[in-house]
């Protein structure tokens, strides 16, 4: 998956996730977005990981060694990147 599908993927499962849990997102969301104020909440947030994990195979913050927590969509992104490429290669 290309950075641009992989972003737009991730775009549409966090639409998705914010319709399953009821919570208004800012439009448009953007690379500069910073996540705490999506209008995702926390709850929002655990569902969109688990639902990325089901469609892509992989968490990668259950496997991180030290927790990063992103703070803006295109950090969320490039965590999602780095990992694809570990699961691509593995």
């Amino acid at each position: 998956m290309t950075t641009s599908e992989l972003q737009q993927h991730i775009r549409n499962c966090l639409q998705q996730v914010a319709q399953i849990a009821n919570c208004q997102l800012i439009e448009p969301v953007t690379d500069d977005t910073v996540l705490l104020q999506s209008g995702l909440d926390s709850l929002g947030f655990a569902m969109l990981v688990a639902q990325l994990d089901e469609e892509l195979g992989f968490d990668p913050f259950s496997e991180m060694e030290i927790a990063i927590y992103p703070r803006t969509f295109a950090e969320f992104v490039g965590i999602y990147q780095q990992y694809q490429a570990k699961h691509a290669g593995g």
